[in-house]
């Protein structure tokens, strides 16, 4: 055949597998203003643009903050993988009654505090594993651009000017309601917007507030004051993505009123403004009920990373579908630790493995020769992860499944590689050892489970975190089994098992290889029974230990 031909043909059957993978791996998320899933497609093809509300900076961040800025932070990277260009924007709001009330607190000024605790939130968004967005804008830095809006709002008569305050008349918007589906006489004075006898109608809500004494301000053409609390994400928005943009997401506490009145805003300001995807993450609940500040039921990220990993937090927050009430509860974290445990334990040992069988890899450019098991394992691994990710985020589907059977494999061809072979076959062990690694990690990478420092140094930084949970120090545990040890030898084997069920009703499982005995975190064992998950969420199943794998 003529070889251009030839060239063509094969540029033919790539463009054709590559459609019929696109075709067959279309990515689809839940639209909340048409309330289904709908194929995404960008306004600008290789382009998102995508705006997420963040948080009021007073205080640490609690759980439900964490859900929040872990599910876009995979929904973010999710988008990368898949090639686009992703111009991502994260609020901070730093101009706020909540926030004024804690700095005459605390006497300090507002915002000087808030800058405090947005540098704390990044802290924790940081060690969540959660990547940096492309713009991070305060409202304090936006305040002409936020004046703009509200001058053009008030010239296309959507909004009204009483004694300094602004207020947007809801009445004069018609489609008020279409993302919630809330009628506008449930949006009553008192519960959801402040009574003011000055409103037009007790719907209306603030675009300005006039100054008060002792609150920050800045001037305007209605004096000096500060923005409501809506305006601003419509105002950072447009400025930084336009008025027309691809994903705006939040919790699903901000459907109504502020996503509800973000839309009415941004409508009244410009005719042609439009966001194709509104996106939001499930509550987190303690007991069942929402978790949050002002019902005194939360816990903050700090609390909980300084007795969990942080990676421990961020599997089980992906634990569970985004759109899901997720229940707290320390034995799905237990659960959590105890499979992020088994997860890099396993690649420990297969990095161990690799360095040390380094000389025997080829090095001559070719195609790596895997066997039958290592090849399906990877389609299935590839095939699963392409299907539930792609399906609105599934991510509570991946951990479990063909990705657990890839660790199993991993595991299996570490014990084949301690059994003598011909060199061919040990060859093809080691070969599909690392390609089956490689993909996992990919996975990995994209869930924001992969930490940049050695898997070594993060499994003792799970010890560590185990070792707190149980009121232990290393040294603890060692002459505990230097003691068990002893017991052994004098074949007193109740007592043996005594020590042991001690240490893991702690969380600290002892296990004995050959002659020695190591230690691991585990599920306490009073932890592992009566507390039932949330609808939607699945309880990781228990690993088999890398150890036992290869036992």
């Amino acid at each position: 055949m003529d070889p251009s031909k030839q060239e063509t043909n094969q540029k033919k059957a790539s463009k054709t597998m590559a459609e019929k993978e696109t075709q067959e791996f279309q990515f689809v998320v839940y639209n909340t203003m048409t309330q289904q899933k709908e194929v995404f497609k960008p306004k600008t093809p290789g382009k998102v643009r995508m705006y997420v509300c963040g948080v009021t900076a007073y205080d640490f961040s609690h759980l439900g903050h964490a859900r929040a800025a872990v599910s876009f932070d995979v929904l973010y990277r999710y988008l990368k993988y898949l090639g686009y260009e992703v111009t991502y924007v994260r609020n901070f709001t730093d101009v706020d009654d909540k926030i004024i009330r804690r700095a005459n607190e605390t006497g300090e000024d507002p915002i000087s505090l808030s800058d405090r605790y947005c540098k704390e939130y990044n802290i924790d968004m940081s060690d969540l594993q959660c990547l940096s967005p492309t713009h991070e804008p305060r409202v304090s830095d936006h305040m002409e651009q936020i004046k703009d809006m509200i001058t053009q709002i008030i010239n296309k008569d959507f909004g009204y000017v009483v004694d300094g305050d602004v207020f947007f008349a809801v009445d004069k918007f018609p489609n008020y309601g279409k993302l919630s589906g809330q009628k506008l006489e449930n949006n009553r004075a008192g519960e959801r917007v402040a009574v003011d006898s000055r409103k037009r109608n007790p719907s209306d809500f603030a675009l300005w507030k006039a100054a008060k004494p002792g609150e920050p301000s800045w001037d305007s053409p209605w004096g000096p004051g500060r923005p409501g609390w809506h305006i601003e994400c419509s105002a950072m928005s447009a400025h930084y993505l336009s008025f027309k943009f691809d994903i705006h997401g939040g919790g699903l506490d901000l459907i109504f009123p502020h996503h509800e009145n973000e839309i009415a805003q941004s409508c009244a300001a410009c005719e042609e403004s439009d966001v194709s995807y509104w996106m939001h993450n499930g509550h987190v609940t303690n007991n069942n009920e929402k978790m949050s500040k002002s019902l005194g039921n939360f816990f903050t990220i700090r609390q909980i990373t300084e007795r969990y990993h942080p990676l421990a937090l961020r599997y089980f927050l992906i634990n569970a579908h985004y759109r899901s009430p997720l229940n707290y509860s320390v034995v799905q974290l237990e659960g959590a630790s105890d499979a992020v445990f088994y997860i890099y334990q396993t690649l420990k040992d297969c990095q161990d493995a690799l360095l040390q069988l380094q000389e025997e890899m080829p090095n001559d450019g070719k195609p790596a020769r895997i066997s039958p098991d290592a090849k399906e394992c990877i389609s299935k691994l590839r095939n699963e992860f392409q299907v539930k990710m792609s399906d609105d985020l599934s991510t509570s589907l991946i951990l479990t499944g063909a990705f657990l059977e890839a660790l199993k494999l991993v595991n299996n061809l570490l014990t084949m590689l301690k059994k003598k072979q011909q060199k061919q076959q040990r060859l093809l062990v080691i070969q599909s050892l690392k390609e089956v690694e490689k993909e996992v990690t990919k996975i990995l990478d994209v869930l924001g489970l992969q930490l940049p420092c050695s898997y070594n140094e993060v499994l003792l930084q799970l010890k560590e975190k185990a070792l707190t949970r149980a009121g232990l120090v290393e040294d603890d545990v060692i002459r505990l089994i230097n003691e068990r040890a002893e017991v052994r030898r004098n074949k007193d084997f109740l007592k043996s098992d005594q020590m042991r069920a001690h240490l893991q009703a702690k969380g600290i499982a002892l296990m004995d290889v050959g002659t020695e005995t190591i230690w691991r975190p585990c599920v306490p064992v009073q932890q592992e029974s009566g507390i039932v998950p949330s609808e939607g969420q699945k309880v990781p199943p228990k690993p088999e230990t890398a150890e036992e794998c290869r036992s």
